[in-house]
């Protein structure tokens, strides 16, 4: 196992030795830093000055310098590489995936090293003990694969699982509410999922894969600015679990605060049983057994009572990720590939742009372009949120875990097919919104609507290898913390809080995303990967890959980001950075009030974009948006062929590869 320490925290020697292990993990900031370029420019990046400083050197300018969360980062810039490139929303994560590149490693196996540094940097939003979705293309067989780790309901579930303590005996609330019992944990999905995609495109040794993450969990991280907000918002929660308590808060019961060093060396141990024996290190053994003892408790360490999970581990010891096939559909002159159920990311953001294929937008694309992305138009955001009106309408409706009920037809090309889009395109009036859009009739047996929209602890990682593989994947314990119950040094999922809260609706109509034994909660995760079209039609060539966390709100960041892209000209960064604007099926549009470009004084009656909204018969929102856009693009720079990244400014990624200088 390689377990060089490449994570240094304060000395100048470790900083040395991470340069010498990593060849010189710089990365490009917005202040000057006044570490020395090496030769080597693997995983270096160049800041406005020339400047650069290792990861972790805690020198002038390091990206994992605790910075207190500021919303939104100005002056970005698109980073670009030679050969291979990551884009996380963690430092730590993205240098660990970049040193594996280094090494000759593919894009799957970086993907276990970032994964592994982010369970234990970012563990509001993902973890060994949450689920993930991944798109992976295999450059020299030209294939497309989807794998879903999403976690499922235990075989003794029912549908009341989430809202009675007994179907039969007992209609109380599970306690002390469904998210934070023991009822909202659904069996986990990650250490599969990694597995899987590992074992089918990985080339480096798997033991070998864990080393970084193992290192900084024994020597400690400094708590950033997401992970501080995390634990303050969550610490009544946290204190009813003794091992969460013991991590997250300080003797008092206060919480840790931005730059106390974190140490895990529980996450630590697991990892290393993890690389010595494979996923099976979680799903059977001592491991398993902590996790079910850890859902089946029935006592807070407040006094509080709290309602067992039913999850065994036979549960456990039966998951298996599960390979899908990708939805795959043609939007201008590209192909645009999704996840399929469970997840409805993917079917969503075809519908959209299916709709959304139908007008000029290239005509409509924002103004005043800078560094974020410039002020997007009246007439650009009214057609895209309309558009995303009616997907998220005919979403709500349709979409669950296919194992369990069938979209409509049997094919996802129902919901997809470009006459039945064109249709729903006509729907949309281009002088005032539609408010709620209804879902439309495709002949399927009586659903009834769901529209949760929950699911806000989630991360996205993008990698392109030197091969030419690309990987986007969304990981994710459902809520901030999850479900507040920890073992072995990782917090636990509620996913199952993703299903519909009712399992009939108000005409006792079947809900499709209603809780059923062994099912996989519907997820709005959307990790993309788009192509050009070949001659001939079918897939091309690739040409950018992205996604975004945010639960519900999810295929809106990610529409935003393909179109930014694809019909505006956006580079990888002023996409990511754009103005998030999105709308699920209700009359509200957002406006991502964080944004600079976004003028939120005086209720927004001073900004242009607002009041036009407005005027089309929009509710506008602008609440603080956190999208996580990670987004790597095939560019041309100059006559050279390059990768560019970009990471959105709103969380506290970095993008790292074998810096190109044209």
């Amino acid at each position: 196992m390689n377990r060089t320490a490449i994570f240094p925290y304060a000395s100048a020697l470790l900083a040395a030795a991470m340069m010498s292990a990593c060849g010189g993990n710089d990365i490009e900031t917005d202040a000057g830093a006044t570490t020395t370029p090496t030769a080597d420019t693997s995983c270096l990046a160049i800041d406005n000055s020339g400047s650069t400083v290792v990861v972790g050197s805690n020198q002038p300018g390091d990206p994992s310098l605790p910075e207190a969360s500021s919303g939104y980062r100005t002056g970005m810039k698109p980073v670009h590489a030679k050969t291979y490139l990551v884009a996380t929303s963690n430092a730590y994560a993205s240098a660990a995936g970049c040193a594996v590149l280094k090494k000759g490693g593919t894009a799957a196996d970086a993907a276990v090293a970032v994964q592994a540094v982010l369970g234990l940097t970012v563990p509001e939003a993902t973890g060994l003990g949450s689920g993930g979705v991944l798109l992976y293309y295999d450059a020299r067989g030209k294939t497309l694969q989807a794998y879903d780790g999403r976690e499922t309901a235990p075989a003794a579930a029912t549908e009341n699982y989430l809202r009675y303590v007994d179907d039969a005996t007992d209609h109380s609330a599970p306690l002390p509410n469904a998210r934070a019992s023991g009822r909202s944990i659904g069996t986990i999905g990650v250490p599969r999922l990694i597995e899987a995609l590992q074992q089918d495109h990985g080339r480096l040794p798997w033991q070998n894969l864990f080393g970084d993450a193992i290192t900084l969990a024994t020597n400690g991280f400094p708590i950033g600015g997401r992970l501080a907000d995390a634990i303050a918002a969550n610490a009544a929660n946290l204190k009813r679990d003794p091992e969460a308590a013991a991590y997250f808060l300080n003797a008092d019961g206060s919480p840790k605060t931005l730059g106390t060093v974190l140490k895990n060396p529980a996450y630590a141990r697991t990892l290393t049983l993890m690389a010595q024996s494979g996923a099976n290190a979680l799903y059977t053994g001592q491991i398993a057994q902590d996790i079910v003892a850890k859902i089946a408790t029935t006592k807070g360490a407040d006094g509080s009572t709290l309602t067992p999970g039913k999850t065994t581990v036979a549960d456990l010891a039966a998951y298996q990720a599960k390979r899908r096939d990708p939805v795959c559909t043609t939007y201008r002159s590209y192909w645009v590939c999704g996840m399929p159920p469970p997840s409805s990311g993917g079917i969503a953001v075809a519908s959209a742009l299916g709709i959304l294929e139908n007008y000029d937008l290239k005509s409509l694309k924002p103004t005043a372009i800078d560094l974020e992305g410039g002020k997007p138009t009246v007439a650009g955001v009214h057609l895209i949120t309309e558009a995303e009106r009616l997907a998220y309408a005919d979403r709500d409706k349709y979409v669950a875990d296919t194992d369990f009920v069938p979209l409509p037809g049997g094919t996802w090309n129902t919901l997809l097919n470009k006459p039945y889009l064109k249709s729903r395109a006509a729907l949309i009036d281009p002088a005032k919104s539609m408010g709620t859009a209804q879902p439309g009739n495709l002949g399927a047996v009586p659903l009834g609507v769901d529209t949760t929209l929950i699911e806000h602890g989630t991360n996205q990682f993008t990698i392109v290898d030197g091969d030419g593989n690309v990987l986007s994947a969304t990981t994710t314990v459902e809520s901030s913390m999850g479900s507040f119950h920890m073992t072995n040094g990782f917090l636990l999922n509620n996913q199952l809080t993703d299903f519909s809260a009712n399992p009939v609706d108000s005409s006792g109509n079947p809900v499709a995303n209603r809780l059923q034994p062994g099912k996989r909660p519907r997820s709005s995760m959307a990790p993309t990967i788009v192509f050009g079209q070949a001659a001939d039609g079918s897939r091309g060539d690739f040409v950018m890959a992205t996604g975004s966390p945010g639960g519900g709100t999810i295929p809106q960041y990610v529409v935003k980001t393909l179109v930014g892209a694809l019909d505006w000209g956006l580079d990888a960064q002023q996409s990511a950075g754009l103005v998030d604007f999105g709308a699920s099926n209700s009359p509200t549009t957002t406006i991502g009030g964080e944004h600079p470009n976004v003028n939120t004084a005086n209720n927004g009656a001073n900004d242009p974009l607002i009041t036009g909204l407005l005027e089309l018969g929009h509710k506008v929102s602008t609440s603080a948006q956190a999208s996580g856009v990670n987004t790597v693009m095939r560019v041309t720079v100059g006559q050279s062929p390059a990768l560019q990244g970009g990471t959105d400014p709103r969380r506290e990624g970095v993008v790292l590869g074998d810096t190109f200088r044209p």
